[in-house]
């Protein structure tokens, strides 16, 4: 639907950014006045991930006057297949400098801060009020739905996307658009984040990376038209593309009558960090997340190089246990554990008692066997640990799983 413009327009253009911009200049519904606007406009982009990579360039590009880049995260070697900002020679580096420097060497213009830290109840109202508009590219619920709750509470509109295998969406969210338009926010769609283990990350189940290209540009180009006011907007709707069909659809996003503001964000509780990393797509489909169970106690680990030690002791006949991969069968094709059983945290989790019968962890005279339970890092094995431990086993998690393993017992395998 087409809305006013959101940022009023700079100074006259000087003729380097006439020569830069005319083609932009040349579009009689942007023009001169539309890229006075972008050249005014304070955009946030929240991660410089698969999505925010490709819309960071195209922003800076596009003339954005000031771009605010927000990622606590380092450049890793398996971000590279889709996080096209960053280089090989990025690796290990904060990813705020590396985009930084990407969108400075692009157009020298574009003021950029860095928000080298991970968006949280004490800090996103802060960060989020010096923008415009915010374009979130994050990789996991928590923070999706803090920044959501945050723009929704700031009245500060939100261009989304999420993407995962070969699926993506795209959609503006607006708690209070101008002109009298009914509103929409993230909770309209998604009520709440799905249960735990029931959407793999883009870490466990995969993601097409020139996909992330296409989801990225169009979220730049709904933060430009929503800054120009120029064409009709995604508020209301939903763009969903299936890349394997090639199809692009659409569906509409209503306000939901029992929706009320969210609660002020302090109170709110997130925890990024209790959520998988890579998280990238929420599925349609999204349920109502449950009741958070109690958890007594801490949870029994051992590190990677302790595995070890248990599974050269077990070759030798001087130790029993059980060694449970909760990975996606993908995954521990590209990487595994010697010795290793898989069962999928999905698996593990719908049915723990199903799980433990499966694998046989009792012995004759009732004597049990210590199940350690491993996947990429230690997020998903500690959750399936504490399910299957509720079922009656004696699971321990593997610190820091795969990744563990490959840094200090066998370097010479790959990690992903």
């Amino acid at each position: 639907m087409p809305l006013a413009p959101l940022v009023e327009p700079g100074p006259p253009l000087t003729k380097a950014q006439v020569e830069r911009y005319s083609r932009h200049l040349l579009l009689g519904q942007l023009g001169e006045l539309g890229q006075r606007r972008l050249i005014a406009a304070r955009v946030l982009v929240v991660g410089a991930g698969g999505l925010g990579a490709p819309a960071l360039l195209y922003l800076a590009a596009a003339g954005v006057g000031h771009l605010g880049i927000v990622d606590d995260d380092v450049v890793d070697a398996s971000n590279l297949q889709r996080q096209v900002i960053h280089t090989t020679g990025d690796v290990g580096r904060p990813k705020v400098d590396s985009a930084a420097e990407k969108v400075a060497a692009l157009n020298p213009d574009v003021a950029v801060t860095r928000h080298h830290l991970r968006l949280d109840a004490s800090n996103a109202r802060e960060v989020i009020a010096g923008y415009d508009i915010v374009l979130d590219g994050t990789d996991n619920f928590p923070t999706r739905y803090l920044v959501s709750d945050v723009c929704a509470e700031l009245g500060v509109p939100l261009v989304w996307g999420s993407i995962l295998r070969f699926d993506a969406q795209v959609s503006l969210f607006w708690s209070r658009p101008p002109g009298g338009v009914a509103g929409v926010t993230l909770r309209d769609l998604f009520p709440s984040p799905p249960p735990a283990g029931t959407t793999p990350s883009c870490g466990q189940a995969g993601v097409l990376g020139a996909m992330c290209g296409q989801v990225g540009s169009v979220m730049a180009t709904e933060a430009v038209k929503v800054v120009t006011g120029t064409g009709e907007a995604l508020l209301g709707r939903v763009l969903v593309l299936d890349a394997l069909a090639a199809r692009w659809a659409e569906l509409p996003v209503r306000p939901r009558p029992a929706r009320r503001p969210p609660a002020s964000v302090a109170e709110l509780g997130y925890d990024p960090a209790g959520s998988p990393a890579g998280s990238l797509g929420a599925p349609l489909c999204a349920l109502p997340a449950p009741a958070p169970r109690e958890r007594s106690g801490p949870l029994p680990a051992i590190t990677a190089r302790t595995l070890a030690e248990r599974l050269a002791a077990r070759e030798r006949g001087a130790d029993d246990f059980v060694l449970l991969d909760v990975r996606e069968p993908t995954e521990r094709g590209i990487v595994a554990i010697p010795g290793a059983v898989g069962i999928p945290l999905g698996e593990v989790l719908a049915d723990p008692e199903a799980a433990v019968h499966r694998l046989a962890l009792g012995r004759p005279g009732g004597v049990g066997r210590d199940l350690l339970v491993h996947c990429r890092s230690g997020q998903r094995s500690a959750e399936a640990a504490r399910a299957l431990t509720d079922a009656g086993a004696r699971a321990v998690n593997i610190e820091g799983g795969v990744l563990a393993w490959v840094a200090d017992v066998d370097p010479s395998l790959p990690t992903y």
